[in-house]
């Protein structure tokens, strides 16, 4: 029966045309849903890309995995999961791909979206590691990246320097953006790595920066002993629940797809991106034994920050604002360098008992300075002094086409001369009521006075704080060629926040129809409504009222497959924005995409045309564009213009990989572009990246 079945799936696989999607169109989909939730051009998600980099290098065995590292791709929900599992039990192991066909939640859609990532033999991975071995099938890489500015900005006009001493319009440095990187892998068992940056406008072996670049960053990783499961010094990440308490790295937030709902933590990995905040510096182990797990780490660095001299007490010093930014270019955020060391001690300890796992976990955060910013209405709840500690409860059950999960976790903030606690929780339910009907389920409760500096929660804000809110999901597939994906979320904030003077609520819906008749053509179209309160802008008194502000997004994408060499794609995308006090606003986007990729060639060929139309920034929208391989492109587009890039990728002598992209935004209703230090004279802002990748 079992060969029946895989003959028979063999043959609906074959008809249908399905084709394995491409790494690099997955890649950029998760790239897209990450910049949709944070809205910003500067976003590291090194560590996300490398992780589904590595599994299309090294195909996850699906006769032997026990899940954890499906997991660690973010393509699947727990119920599919736990549905491989459960029918490699049950029947024995996979003869052949084509037999995912016959599980109870995969469909056709889901197999082609893990393709690149999956591989079924008998062959048993080598969990043994010998020196020779991994020096001989280790991996070494070394990148360098140059990112010059192109046109002049007003920072680095040559000034005297009894200005240039002064004042915080100038730069230091030089206006050239360097990167490097080596790192050795083996499997994902060993990693050790050395990566340097210098920003632009940030000096370089001179100044502020005599050791030359201005960000270091080291590791040595080790993953996969049967007792002492993971070792981390130097540089890491820490992953726990569902990041309500602590999270480390980014996270998905509400995206069409609504399997990105749910967190899958990895309690331990390297760190080898360069933003300078969300990481660890220390030491870590994840230590096991049979169904139990423990992680511990510790870390310890430095962290920008405002000093500030009480005058009352000799010697005593706070510090009234942090600054996450990582930029030392002028003399302000000069100043702010290393202002204040940040020592961090946590424990997480999981138990696993076949669907079943639940962990618990306590973080305690200090610093050797208080930490006391200005007391305002909206942020009286906040953390200020120098002790933190937070503890948490996750757990997640597979029942059947059910995967339940969610995190309790509870904070004690110091409040300089007394302690306040608070409470935040999130219980989710992914629902697959068959292959082609998915649900998800959120419920979130995050209290005012509940505070964690590292965390990624399920939350419509930037914290997970000061917020109540249920989110509801849906995924369709009506046929071979049409499927739906809808959400809706509806959340409030008992208590003020910045630019909202008064308890607000809200809500978003979004709703995307997709029809893909074949291997070769999709579109999709997409409407997504966003209703926010914020104070008004326009009004008479002394008491700020607030008011709804608007948001409805319209995308139309079409993709579609010219060749085995040529890929075209296309995208309309409309925004407005409505409020009492502001009026109607609205922005168009239009990109025009054209991808070559031939096999036999060593040259890749990536070029955008765009044109776009917003009256101001506030009705910016964003696009993610083809960089090269770890640098992240998600601009903004607002005013009246157009943009334009290329991007060449050539391979060469087997294990050499350079990229040189040039892009330029080109402005008909400006002749000044930015302000500040940032200023550029002209309606042009280009930008010039150019990479060599040496991997042996």
């Amino acid at each position: 029966m079992k060969y029946f079945l895989v003959v028979l799936g063999c043959i609906l696989f074959s008809l249908s045309g399905l084709l394995a999607q491409d790494k690099s169109e997955i890649i950029q989909q998760r790239i897209e849903f990450i910049s949709e939730r944070f809205q910003s051009e500067n976003i590291d998600l090194t560590n996300i890309i490398e992780q589904l980099d590595f599994y299309f290098e090294h195909p996850i065995n699906l006769n032997f995995t026990d899940g954890l590292e499906l997991e660690e791709l973010g393509l699947l929900t727990s119920v599919q999961i736990s549905d491989l599992v459960l029918h490699r039990k049950l029947f024995g192991k996979f003869i052949s791909i084509y037999e995912l066909q016959t599980l109870s939640y995969w469909d056709l859609e889901t197999i082609q979206l893990v393709r690149p990532f999956i591989r079924v033999d008998d062959k048993l991975d080598n969990i043994h590691i010998t020196l020779k071995e991994a020096l001989e099938q280790g991996k070494y890489e070394v990148f360098l990246r140059y990112q010059p500015t192109v046109e002049r900005k007003q920072g680095y006009d040559k000034v005297p320097d009894s200005i240039l001493q002064t004042s915080n319009n100038y730069y230091y440095g030089s206006s050239d953006r360097l990167y490097t990187r080596w790192r050795y892998t083996y499997k994902t068992n060993i990693s050790i790595g050395v990566t340097a940056e210098k920003d632009a406008g940030e000096q370089f072996f001179r100044g502020a920066q005599k050791n030359g670049f201005d960000f270091y960053s080291a590791h040595v990783f080790f993953k996969g002993g049967k007792y002492v499961r993971g070792v981390a010094l130097g540089d890491y990440q820490v992953q726990i629940g569902q990041g309500v308490g602590f999270w480390s790295s980014y996270a998905f937030g509400k995206t069409a797809d609504i399997a990105t709902a749910k967190r899958t933590a990895i309690p331990l990995r390297a760190y080898t991106s360069v933003d300078e905040s969300r990481f660890m510096r220390g030491a870590a182990i994840e230590l096991g034994y049979k169904n139990l797990g423990l992680l511990l780490f510790s870390s310890s660095k430095k962290v920008d920050a405002n000093s500030i001299a009480d005058s009352t007490v000799d010697d005593l010093e706070f510090i009234s604002t942090l600054d996450l930014s990582g930029l030392h270019r002028t003399n302000r955020e000069i100043s702010k360098m290393n202002g204040l060391r940040e020592n961090i001690l946590g424990a997480n300890l999981s138990l696993k008992k076949g669907l079943f796992k639940v962990g618990l976990s306590g973080v305690y955060q200090g610093y050797d300075k208080p930490y006391i910013k200005d007391v305002k209405v909206y942020n009286q709840f906040d953390f200020r002094g120098q002790h933190h500690v937070n503890t948490g409860l996750d757990y997640s059950y597979n029942y059947k086409n059910i995967a339940l999960f969610g995190e309790v976790s509870k904070a004690f903030n110091e409040q300089l001369t007394s302690w306040n606690s608070g409470w935040a929780m999130m219980h989710g339910a992914l629902i697959s009521l068959d292959s082609k009907v998915s649900m998800g389920l959120i419920y979130r409760d995050y209290q005012r006075d509940f505070y964690s500096f590292y965390n990624a929660g399920f939350s419509e804000g930037s914290n997970t704080q000061n917020e109540k809110g249920l989110y509801a999901g849906l995924k369709m597939k009506f046929n071979p060629a049409w499927s739906l994906n809808a959400y809706m979320d509806v959340f409030k904030f008992p208590w003020m926040k910045f630019g909202v003077d008064a308890p607000s609520q809200g809500h978003e819906f979004l709703i995307q129809p997709v029809y893909k008749p074949n291997k070769i053509f999709e579109i999709y179209f997409r409407f997504r409504q966003q209703l926010r309160e914020r104070n008004s802008s326009v009004y008479a008194g002394a008491v700020t009222p607030i008011e709804a502000f608007v948001q409805r997004n319209y995308r139309l994408n079409l993709s579609y497959v010219i060749s085995e060499a040529f890929t075209f794609k296309s995208r309309i995308e409309f925004l407005t924005i409505n409020s009492q006090s502001k009026g109607f606003q609205h922005g168009m986007l239009i990109t025009q995409d054209l991808l070559w990729k031939p096999k036999s060639s060593p040259i890749d060929l990536a070029i955008r045309y765009a044109l776009f139309d917003t009256d101001g920034y506030d009705t910016r929208i964003y696009s993610f564009e083809n960089n090269a391989l770890y640098v992240f492109a998600v601009p903004a587009y607002y005013n009246q213009g157009s943009r334009a890039y290329v991007l060449l990728r050539y391979s060469f002598l087997r294990h050499c990989d350079l990229w040189i992209r040039y892009g330029v935004f080109l402005y008909n209703n400006r002749f000044v572009t930015s302000s500040g230090a940032e200023q550029i004279n002209g309606s042009r802002k280009s930008d010039l990246v150019i990479q060599l990748r040496i991997s042996l």
